[in-house]
């Protein structure tokens, strides 16, 4: 962001040294938030982090992974690119990863559509990693690929305070490791929770071969937004030009700067409740949190999140209502597998009959589908045949097209067309969401989906009340539902989380926040 802010522009690639080709069939428990890119591609949620920051739009091959590299030689040698020749680590392996990184970092990321300057390269795990190692190799190769004025070496390390004390022994073991493989960090970033005292820094330079300088304090701060605006105050942008020959305008953070620095002073509180299933790790809602958070800051409102595992209102807990009931705003994200899903219908219930503000995405959408169906239409048994093959109703139902047997990359995923096909309600009212969407007929928006609204009940639905303002380009798939005459109940099936900007807020997110906090008829009317 810092580099951005000086004129240049940045592009980004994560490696993560597992097997897996990508992240898509990896467990939320296990891996945290499957980010979804525009091309599809299911990836780590670190490429989330980088396109909020940068306001960037990735590739899934802007995510390495050793499956990838792998199955991509394999390839190559079963074809018989290599001319008979034995395949090994080094050189093919490590000449597959060095072409990779080389390849992806032209690819044009920003809005402009032209080339980066710059390539953000990040190494998943920790040094002396086994899995980790061959990409260190390849990185140590590269620097002399493309000559060390177009490489810098970059190191993230631990400075854990202990009795008082600030402990450098981790830093300096961990560049040790990294020096003995080959590779020298130029600068070296110091994560603790109080700010490097000099000392600390100088000790953290001799031992580790870098200039004072350029040991640089990440410290806590108030918010992560203000991180940028900390590495400018300790010069960073100087240390990278001085090494690779920028040149670099005077850093101009500008709106970033007033967002992190004002967020402090706000006094206002609004309380949201996101029913999920897999509360127990926060990073498996990592983007839905973000977005809740950009929609909270457009609203100066700091964030209270409350989480409800959706079983416990099944089971009809007590301290799991009392939440619900007292948030000014419930939000449903999506998820796989049966359990919990009654409890999200019965969420959706509540908020609907209560006059709360509810926005339900992807799983959370067919849990107001399902719930009016039932409740409303008097569709006994109403379901979803994810949830029950046989049930009398399905109301939703699995994707013709879909591959059921193979799990990997085989969802509906990536960018997609929403057209607002009815946006008009009977009392001549227009949606909500194409209203906070700037009345735009047409938006894209990410998608990962293997269930979708049935066309048969479609017409039932929409005449029955529910609304489904937003549908595919064919007019078949449901997108977008609405209830007209409700503050804001509102249902996307697509993942609207996966665009948010810390600036530039998600617009069903926004809407949740408006609604709750009182002010979404005053912006409507801005708009």
């Amino acid at each position: 962001r810092l580099l951005q802010a000086c004129g240049l522009r940045v592009t980004a690639i994560k490696i993560d040294p597992y097997l897996n080709v990508d992240a898509g069939t990896m467990s939320p428990f296990e891996h945290g938030e499957v980010f979804v890119l525009d091309d599809g591609g299911e990836t780590d949620l670190d490429l989330g982090n980088y396109e909020r920051f940068l306001n960037i739009h990735l590739t899934q091959d802007h995510n390495i992974t050793t499956g990838k590299i792998y199955r991509h030689v394999i390839l190559k040698e079963r074809r018989g690119d290599y001319l008979g020749k034995t395949v090994q680590v080094v050189p093919h392996i490590t000449n597959e990863i060095q072409d990779w990184i080389e390849r992806v970092a032209k690819i044009p990321t920003s809005e402009d559509g032209k080339e980066a300057d710059v390539c953000l390269v990040e190494v998943g795990g920790t040094v002396g990693d086994i899995e980790s190692s061959v990409f260190l190799e390849a990185l140590r190769q590269f620097q002399f690929r493309v000559g060390t004025e177009n490489f810098l070496l970059s190191f993230v390390s631990l400075v854990p305070v202990i009795s008082d004390e600030q402990k450098t022994k981790p830093t300096q073991h961990g560049v040790k490791d990294l020096r003995s493989l080959g590779l020298s960090p130029s600068i070296i970033f110091c994560r603790s929770t109080e700010e490097l005292s000099e000392p600390t820094k100088q000790k953290i330079s001799s031992f580790c071969h870098v200039p004072a300088n350029s040991v640089l304090s990440v410290h806590d701060v108030k918010n992560i937004y203000q991180v940028p605006l900390l590495l400018e105050s300790q010069n960073l942008h100087q240390l990278l030009q001085s090494q690779l020959k920028f040149e670099l305008q005077s850093p101009d953070l500008g709106n970033w700067k007033t967002m992190a620095n004002s967020m402090s002073s706000w006094t206002d509180t609004v309380q949201i409740c996101l029913i999920g299933k897999y509360t127990g790790l926060q990073d498996s809602y990592l983007s839905i949190i973000k977005s809740l958070r950009h929609a909270a800051i457009a609203c100066e409102h700091k964030l209270d999140l409350q989480w409800v595992e959706a079983t416990d209102l099944e089971n009809n807990v007590e301290e799991a209502w009392d939440k619900v009931k007292k948030a000014q705003g419930i939000i449903v994200p999506g998820g796989f597998g049966n359990r919990g899903f009654e409890g999200k219908i019965l969420a959706a219930q509540y908020c609907r009959e209560n006059k709360k503000p509810y926005l339900g995405v992807c799983l959370g959408f067919q849990a107001v589908v399902v719930e009016y169906c039932r409740n409303v239409l008097n569709l006994d048994a109403a379901n979803s045949t994810e949830f029950d093959d046989s049930t009398k109703h399905p109301v939703v139902f699995f994707m013709p097209e879909i591959d059921k047997t193979t799990m990997g990359g085989t969802m509906r995923l990536g960018s997609r067309i929403t057209k607002f096909t009815h946006p008009t309600f009977d009392d001549g009212s227009t949606s909500i969401m194409k209203q906070l969407y700037g009345n735009k007929d047409v938006i894209h928006e990410r998608h990962r989906h293997r269930y979708e609204v049935n066309p048969v009940y479609v017409d039932q639905i929409h005449e029955g009340g529910l609304k489904l303002v937003g549908r595919d380009e064919t007019g078949e798939r449901m997108e977008v539902a609405e209830l007209p005459g409700h503050p804001y109940y509102v249902g996307a099936q697509y993942h609207p989380e996966f665009k948010s900007r810390p600036l530039a807020p998600s617009p069903p997110f926004h809407g949740l926040i408006l609604a709750a906090t009182g002010k979404l008829d005053e912006h409507l009317k801005s708009l």
